[in-house]
């Protein structure tokens, strides 16, 4: 038989068990569209931190405190600022200083040990700039020698502030006034559960020491890594080894490199559902060629040769599971758009994602006819007929 003789014999045999079919095709296309849904939304996940990183900039680098040689707590000296603020590939530099004395309330009235783990923080007119922060609403602290206060995204969820501009807030007891808030800052996350006042003020009004707990500084993108050797010895000659230097941008690298291994895992859990479609189709196969002797035995006698039985079964198993990759591969594609869009990500799909899943189910197809298409093939046209 010609090549479309045989594709046609194969689609008839599939459209006389519509039903049998489709359960067939459904167990190939839920384990190809969980494969592809996976690629693509992991895909996806990455072209987001991509595009955050390329946003934000990964030439942001900290400076804080570590721990003594006896493993005392330390503190930066007063000038750590200003002497990071002279190496030469540095463009700006900002700071933050833990207000430990000082907590925030909603009111006066709230027990004083409900701190709601907000942090107070000191912080300098640059830090937006320097640490990419955005301010939703209001403005930042543009007094800051005034009580006023900006707050942290979750700082003002905790103290029912979302939209509490002008509201007054009991801070190291004295009342501030809520001027900002700001939106998450993916670079500095401990500033998103803090409430960030002047710091003249914090000197003025609340006693704070002076000392910066967290140094931001952006430098030139080619000089990063010069610039972190440099930083600890720079922030503290005296003592370089009691000062702790990051790259904030690697946390979120490092969720990408999480990703990953989660994808390699749910692409296990994607391959075991391909797999288990692959045995209902050669199930499939298989019931059809016993249902099928009489047929089988027919064909042999009006001169069918083994080959093209063989070649029949053989087109029934791969149409089938192609029928179900084609559809698995839209399915993939459809809850990889969904995904993408409710999170607001690019939707991404490697190319490879949806030809090896079609092609997967093409293997598929093969092995799970390979067996029920030889066993048709090897009927004789007399025992067929007597079936």
């Amino acid at each position: 038989m010609k090549f479309p003789d045989i594709v046609r014999l194969g689609a008839v045999g599939l459209r006389t068990r519509p039903l049998r079919v489709v359960l067939s095709a459904l167990g190939i296309a839920i384990g190809i569209a969980a494969m592809v849904a996976v690629v693509g939304i992991s895909t996806s996940s990455r072209a987001e931190v991509d595009r955050r990183l390329a946003a934000l900039g990964t030439n942001l680098l900290t400076v804080g405190p570590g721990k003594s040689f006896f493993g005392d707590a330390s503190h930066l000296p007063e000038e750590a600022e200003a002497m990071v603020a002279r190496i030469g590939p540095v463009t700006t530099v900002s700071a933050t200083g833990r207000v430990t004395s000082a907590h925030v309330y909603r009111t006066d009235r709230i027990p004083s040990s409900e701190t709601g783990g907000i942090a107070v923080l000191a912080a300098r007119t640059t830090l937006p700039g320097t640490v990419g922060a955005n301010v939703r609403a209001g403005t930042w602290l543009a007094a800051p020698t005034y009580p006023t206060v900006v707050l942290g995204s979750r700082a003002a969820e905790i103290l029912g502030l979302t939209d509490g501009l002008g509201l007054n807030v009991w801070l190291g007891g004295h009342w501030f006034t809520v001027v900002g808030i700001l939106d998450p800052v993916p670079l500095a996350p401990e500033l998103d559960s803090a409430a960030l006042i002047g710091w003249p003020v914090a000197a003025s009004v609340l006693g704070f020491d002076g000392y910066a707990t967290t140094i931001y500084s952006r430098s030139r993108d080619d000089a990063v890594s010069s610039v972190a050797d440099v930083l600890a010895a720079t922030a503290n000659p005296a003592a370089p080894n009691e000062v702790q230097v990051s790259r904030p941008s690697d946390a979120l690298a490092a969720k990408a490199a999480t990703d990953q291994a989660y994808t390699g895992l749910l692409l296990g859990l994607g391959a075991v559902a391909l797999l288990v479609g692959g045995v209902g189709v050669a199930n499939t196969m298989v019931i059809s060629v016993l249902e099928r002797r009489s047929e089988i035995g027919l064909r042999r006698a009006l001169g069918a040769r083994r080959r093209d039985v063989r070649a029949q079964f053989l087109a029934e198993s791969l149409l089938l599971a192609g029928l179900g990759g084609f559809f698995g591969v839209l399915l993939g594609l459809l809850v990889t758009e969904s995904y993408a869009a409710w999170r607001s990500w690019p939707a991404v799909l490697p190319l490879w994602a949806l030809v090896g899943g079609f092609l997967a189910t093409v293997v598929i197809g093969a092995g799970a006819g390979l067996y029920p298409a030889m066993r048709a093939a090897r009927l004789s046209p007399t025992a067929a007929l007597a079936s």
